[in-house]
């Protein structure tokens, strides 16, 4: 009996040390197969309660006076060690030296790496993982932290609560080109095939962020791939970083998710996952609501045209009140047009009642006075 019992603890350990690697080893992908659909059937975690991204719906979210800014520490000290640029077959990124961090949170952070993620329609065609009131932007860049504080390494970090910290960075297409992105983007063609990495000279990391870094939006989330875990303290920022269309193009059309000895090509595009719903979460804003405001397209059409209505009906306004002011000071300066003075018909009228007060008067004196009475 105990060595039934033994057999069968030692087979159940034989199947968990297979099937471990086994899901390690699983070729997922964007779409396809194993594309994020399907993603939960082999890891667990990608169908939990609190994944990432989200939509971050502006009139749901709830201000924190107490969230401070981010303040990122060596992101501008890259020394000359050079950086380390890598295709996985999912993204492009590199590999950030251990003197970076960032400060700002509950816990210090320690820099891993960065990554981007974009779409393959060009400007205003999405890209981004995050939406803001449902709006995707052209892509994504994170920023990819580990608690040092509280976990060893990166590996740990990532399956434990706040384990991780990551920024994000939506990036919207301009004229302007952004030179800081290209100390990634130049460099890109080194690495056009998967599993590939080349050195690249060191840069001002904090150069690719956003000049406010103290408006953001705060949640619990997740890793945006698999396995998932549900170990990240997000920071989404509300300011968007600009690049040009052509360097939007560049990084949606130069890299590749397969091998290089791999005989079929596959363009390395719309590696951004769905938004996820938010279940019981609350995202939280560094910012107030009404400085933060979100307005959509319908919402700016219609100020636009109240500003245009209100424009008009001044001009009106203006333009009656001008006229007014012409008509009236035209009256004033053209005497002609004042009828004459009437004259004046009741000065005889007042010389014949003095004459006839003068005549009464003479007639009074006129009158005989009596004589004195005498007593008999």
């Amino acid at each position: 009996m105990d060595f039934l019992c033994l057999f069968i603890l030692l087979l159940l350990l034989f199947f968990q040390w297979t099937a471990a690697p086994a899901a390690a080893e699983i070729s997922w992908t964007y779409t396809g197969l194993v594309g994020q659909t399907e993603w939960a059937q082999y890891f667990p975690y990608c169908g939990a309660t609190s994944q990432s991204p989200v939509d971050v719906v502006t009139t749901q979210t709830k201000y924190d006076p107490s969230l401070i800014p981010l303040t990122p520490l060596g992101y501008n000290q890259h020394g000359y060690k050079p950086f380390t640029l890598f295709n996985n077959g999912h993204t492009a990124g590199i590999l950030l030296p251990e003197w970076m961090g960032v400060s700002g949170l509950p816990w210090l952070f320690t820099a891993v790496q960065m990554h981007l993620h974009w779409g393959s329609g060009g400007p205003s065609y999405g890209g981004s993982e995050h939406t803001i009131n449902g709006l995707s932007a052209d892509a994504e860049l994170h920023v990819v932290h580990y608690n040092s504080e509280l976990y060893p390494n990166m590996s740990t970090a990532m399956t434990q609560r706040n384990g991780l910290a990551v920024l994000g960075i939506l990036i919207v297409t301009g004229e302007e080109t952004n030179l800081a992105f290209n100390n990634i983007l130049n460099y890109l063609g080194r690495v056009r095939h998967a599993d590939q990495s080349v050195s690249i000279p060191a840069f001002d990391v904090q150069s690719l962020l956003p000049k406010d870094l103290g408006r953001y939006y705060r949640y619990n989330g997740s890793l945006t791939t698999p396995p998932c875990y549900q170990s990240v303290i997000w920071t989404l920022f509300h300011e968007r970083v600009q690049i040009s269309k052509a360097q939007l193009l560049k990084m949606e059309t130069i890299l590749y998710s397969s091998k290089a000895e791999e005989k079929d090509r596959m363009l390395l595009q719309d590696n951004y996952r769905e938004t996820q719903p938010l279940n019981h979460r609350v995202i939280f804003t560094s910012f107030t609501a009404e400085s933060g405001k979100e307005l959509s397209s319908g919402e700016v059409t219609a100020i636009v045209i109240g500003v245009m209505c209100g424009c008009v009906g001044l001009a009106v306004i203006v333009r009656f009140i001008v006229k007014t002011i012409r008509s009236t000071s035209s009256w004033d300066v053209l005497p002609s047009n004042r009828p004459a003075p009437m004259p004046r018909m009741n000065e005889p009228e007042k010389k014949q009642d003095v004459d006839l007060n003068m005549t009464s008067e003479g007639e009074k004196k006129e009158e005989p006075s009596l004589p004195p009475q005498t007593e008999p």
